[in-house]
């Protein structure tokens, strides 16, 4: 709100004429005299009397009677009455102030709230001999401050004011502390509805009877410019809600029962290029829709047929939502016609309203796409779905730190690997920044390269660390990496600094795995070592980072034991043979986190292994020569058939051959053969030969080539995965 500081021509005498309070600084009261009149003020239109005239009018803060007993101050020359905010003339009722009118209940510069009255700033001056307010009334005429005083009348209307409601006067000083209260409110929020409701609850009902917010569709990000017409859609309307906002101390008259500002407001406008509507907007400020270029404009905006909707006179404010480069709304305020009508300073009012309001919103949205960068980053850079790996059932949970910082450097994965064996991956890059987001999106890129190679946990950690280190000096990580083979039944765990995991048997014991812990990624010079390790079947491993188990509450294997326990107590409740529940296991662990506990980002990974039995399980070797394909094809049938799927024996013989005879053709070592039977079944042939086959397109005149192109229309799956040894090519059938 643009301030309009109180001031007078000539100092009184006593006062400092270098003083920024001017004329209003307090001069002693001869003790003959009660209190001092002040320079009378006239209504909109009417000049003020002049200087030292002695007409009844001149005492505007004398109660009635007490003319007579006023007697003009001849101890200091009277000042003019310029630069006294005009007031309202008291036999007009709702009479408006004229255009220069000051801002009414903007307290002079240098002047503290407890000198100056809400209304025109120099009522209610404390006396110097006892705090007191002096009401500014003679000896013996009623004090205003009594409970017993009569009620003033109300200065618009000459009507006796309704007991416990504050004057005009009152409400005119308090708009400084509404605008105030009302900016907060509407700072408070974060995101665009947040904002857009704080507007609404501040203004309804304490300064209008009901508003329409209007925002402009898309709302345009930043800088970038928007593409298209401006259409402005209906954000949102509050009309006279059952709360009362009191933190402004604004008290709105008594509110009638809503009739025609109901049916006020349309869902969308398109703002045409030079339209009333368009000018309007250009010119940003708020306008009162009784004006011929608003009343032009509103049927653009609320609709034709809803113009007639409004009320008359000045009870509707349209204001201009601008935002650092652009207009992106509009809000338009409106009383109803039981209510007092807008005043000029009102303007001004809903300029900071409209303004605090729009560069909110700007702030929002672009917050808005930064939190949505953010999380797409993190979307992208973490599983969107874990595989479904044979001999094995996955779950994961992550969790940011808060809120406000939605990315971090916490990481899981899982990577199926030849065999049908998987690596189990769990990782935290220090900080929780956008550059360890970016940092983590690397390292784990790099373990899937190296996890496809099928190099030993302790190699893939040591090209992470090599890794780490050309990203920079600082680039510290944690990681635990691990590899199960359900056809073994074991794991394979080498660890870098991280965390150990907590194993939970079928049976409900809980564990935590002896792994050496190692030096974390990106320290350098160190080695690592890799352990191997029972995986029953039945057997539950959590991978997870600190942030599970430390906060400033605990210490990291405090937490690993509360972990441990928490894990066997949940165990307990399915009994000793029922493992229990994957995705319930991982919420009961995510529960044990108090309010204040979480201090970290969260990353958990939790493996059921139900691993693969050894009746399920056959395996050949086939020696690199002629006769292999067809001692394969005899071979599968064989185990087809004791495993009762002789209805894919046709499917399978011609799949084995084709990948054998390729295996056959470049080999040197013996070709490996193997059948697995899950809920799918699985064949798998690996020979020393590293070059991996590609689907290709054979011609007519080819006499091969068609090999792979068979299992890829008649397989469920396939691939091929390089080994260090060679690689394994692999299909999958399902079981009918």
């Amino acid at each position: 709100m643009t301030e309009h500081p109180t001031s007078f021509d000539r100092p009184s005498t006593g006062a400092d004429p270098t003083d920024p309070r001017g004329a209003l600084l307090r001069t002693p009261v001869p003790p003959r005299a009660s209190g001092s009149a002040l320079p009378a003020q006239g209504g909109a239109g009417q000049s003020p009397p002049a200087a030292g005239e002695d007409s009844p009018g001149a005492f505007e803060h004398s109660q009635p009677g007490a003319e007579q007993a006023a007697e003009p101050d001849t101890h200091r020359p009277r000042p003019t009455s310029e630069g006294v905010p005009a007031q309202p003339d008291g036999g007009q009722p709702g009479g408006a102030p004229s255009d220069d009118t000051p801002s009414a209940g903007v307290t002079p510069a240098g002047v503290a709230p407890g000198e100056v009255s809400a209304g025109g700033g120099q009522a209610g001056l404390v006396r110097p001999d006892s705090g007191v307010p002096d009401s500014g009334a003679p000896a013996g005429a009623p004090d205003p401050g009594r409970r017993d005083a009569p009620p003033e009348p109300d200065r618009r209307t000459g009507q006796p004011t309704a007991p416990g409601r504050p004057t005009p006067m009152r409400r005119d000083g308090d708009r400084l502390r509404f605008v105030g209260a009302a900016t907060r409110r509407i700072a408070r929020g974060m995101d665009l509805d947040e904002i857009v409701m704080g507007l609404c609850r501040a203004t309804v009902p304490t300064f209008a009877d009901a508003i329409l917010v209007y925002l402009r569709e898309p709302l345009p990000v930043g800088d970038e410019r928007p593409t298209g017409p401006l259409v402005l859609r209906l954000r949102r309307t509050d009309r006279i809600p059952a709360e009362r906002d009191t933190e402004g101390g604004f008290t709105p008259a008594p509110q009638p029962e809503p009739s025609e500002l109901e049916t006020v407001g349309a869902e969308l406008c398109e703002v045409r290029p030079g339209s009333a509507l368009a000018e309007v907007l250009r010119g940003v400020r708020p306008v009162f829709t009784d004006t011929p270029a608003a009343r032009a404009a509103l049927p653009e905006l609320l609709g034709e047929e809803r113009d007639f909707a409004l009320p008359d006179g000045r009870r509707a404010i349209l204001a201009p939502l601008r935002g650092r480069r652009r207009v992106i709304g509009a809000a338009l305020f409106l009383r109803g016609p039981e209510r007092i009508a807008f005043e000029a300073d009102d303007l001004l009012v809903a300029a900071q309203l409209a303004t605090h309001s729009a560069l909110g919103i700007d702030k929002a949205v672009l917050y808005g796409r930064e939190a949505y960068i953010a999380d797409e980053l993190q979307r992208t850079m973490l599983p969107e779905n874990l595989p479904r790996c044979t001999g094995v059932r996955l779950a994961s949970r992550y969790l940011p730190a808060a809120e406000t910082a939605r990315v971090g450097g916490d990481w899981y994965d899982a990577i199926p690997l030849p065999g049908s064996r998987v690596a189990l991956v769990v990782g935290d890059v220090m900080g929780h920044s956008m550059t360890s987001a970016a940092i983590m999106g690397q390292l784990r890129t790099t373990a899937q390269t190296l996890a496809g190679l099928d190099l030993p946990p302790q190699e893939v950690l040591h090209h992470l660390d090599e890794q780490a280190q050309r990203l920079g000096t600082d680039r510290m990580a944690t990681c635990l990496y691990a590899v199960y083979d359900p056809v073994a039944h074991r794991i394979t765990v080498a660890n870098a600094g991280h965390p150990p995991p907590v194993l939970l048997h079928l049976g409900g014991h809980a564990e935590v795995l002896r792994v050496p812990a190692g030096a974390p990624i990106g320290v350098g010079g160190v080695d690592f070592e890799a352990v191997e390790l029972d995986a029953p079947a039945g057997a539950t491993l959590l991978l997870y980072t600190d942030g599970l188990v430390e906060s400033r509450l605990r210490d990291v294997w405090t937490g690993i034991e509360q972990l441990r326990e928490r894990l066997a107590a949940t165990a307990q409740l399915t009994g000793p043979d029922h493992p229990p529940p994957l995705e319930a296991l991982c919420d009961e662990v995510l529960d044990m986190l108090g309010p204040g506990d979480r201090d970290d980002d969260i990353a958990l990974l939790a493996a059921r292994f139900d691993g693969i039995a050894p009746s399920d399980v056959s395996y050949w070797f086939l020696d690199p020569e002629d006769a292999a394909p067809g001692k394969a094809r005899r071979l599968a049938r064989r185990a087809l058939a004791r495993w009762g799927m002789e209805d894919l024996t046709d499917a399978v013989e011609l799949l084995v051959s084709e990948v054998v005879t390729n295996a056959v053709r470049y080999a040197s070592k013996p070709v490996t053969l193997r059948l697995l039977r899950t809920d799918v079944l699985r064949c798998e042939v690996g020979d020393d030969v590293p070059q991996l086959p590609r689907l290709r397109q054979a011609r007519a005149t080819d006499e091969g080539g068609r090999g792979l192109y068979l299992v890829n229309r008649l397989a469920r799956r396939w691939g091929a995965t390089r080994l260090s040894t060679g690689k394994v090519v692999w299909f999958e059938l399902n079981r009918g």
